[in-house]
């Protein structure tokens, strides 16, 4: 006797969502909706605030519709209407070998940078250049692919001298900034802006009285609000793929020239660089 296998039902994307509530919807939460539908391939790639500005409502309307479409946020509707999104496109113009990858990837990373590079103010790495020469602490604060990059600057800045930290533990990090000494940096890295945990960082630090340092994509987001100064990187990640070179560059070139304006506000950086490059030099061969 053959069984019938019943495969179970598929889980509706955003726009089935949106389309299966449309008569249920106040005209606020419709107003989203049909930009939504409209503006599909421009909503994937924005942060709450600049969705909210788009459709010309407020925040909360977008948490509203989120939650009447059943998504527990607004991060998880934009990840389904990025697959809704990428389910409708059939073509693709990627390279279907190694060489043609490679090439991609290096046209990609040098754009990325020459993007980066043209965001920059130089009066603001200078700006934040002078806080930290002069800070007696600096907590990094980043999750994800944004706390490595974070890391990896707080060693930098420990080769210099400068006491400095990261955390990706956004409860370690809230104690440690609410311990922040007087004249303390605390710097947020968030591609989107909207990293709740980082953006209540930088909060919990400005509520303090310290100077706060946002590294972002979007000038339109949470963080910005928090912020004594933010320095733009280029380009996002894609919410539905593990990608993050051209974060990962940006992040870095944003920080590699906060090092060198910090370098001429560090006399002392020439002989912490030596010290610190011997402190190592028995743990290689």
């Amino acid at each position: 006797m053959s069984q019938t296998t019943t495969r179970p039902a598929q889980t509706p994307g955003a726009i089935s969502r949106i389309r299966l509530h449309a008569h249920s919807l106040s005209p606020s939460l419709r107003q989203v909706a049909d930009h939504v539908l409209r503006e599909a391939d421009t909503v994937i790639h924005q942060t709450i605030t600049e969705l909210a500005t788009s459709a010309g409502v407020g925040e909360a309307t977008i948490t509203r519709l989120c939650r009447k479409l059943d998504f527990a946020g607004f991060h998880a509707f934009k990840i389904a209407l990025a697959a809704d999104v990428a389910g409708r496109d059939t073509t693709s113009d990627r390279p279907t070998n190694l060489e043609g990858h490679t090439a991609r990837l290096v046209k990609q990373a040098a754009l990325t940078l020459e993007d980066t590079g043209r965001l920059l103010a130089p009066d603001a790495i200078e700006a934040v250049a002078e806080q930290l020469a002069r800070a007696p602490r600096v907590d990094l604060t980043g999750q994800g692919n944004s706390g490595m990059i974070a890391q990896l600057f707080a060693h930098r800045l420990l080769r210099l001298g400068i006491t400095a930290q990261a955390f990706t533990d956004p409860h370690v990090a809230a104690v440690s900034i609410s311990t922040l000494p007087r004249g303390g940096v605390v710097i947020g890295l968030t591609s989107s802006g909207s990293t709740i945990d980082t953006v209540q960082h930088l909060r919990l630090a400005q509520s303090h009285g310290h100077y706060t340092v946002a590294i972002t994509h979007r000038a339109s987001s949470p963080i910005t609000r928090y912020a004594s100064r933010v320095l733009f990187t280029s380009r996002q990640e894609d919410p539905l793929t593990d990608a993050v070179m051209d974060t990962l560059i940006s992040q870095t070139l944003v920080l590699e020239l906060l090092y060198t304006a910090l370098l001429a506000r560090r006399p002392e950086a020439a002989a912490m660089l030596r010290v610190t490059a011997e402190s190592v030099v028995e743990k290689k061969y």
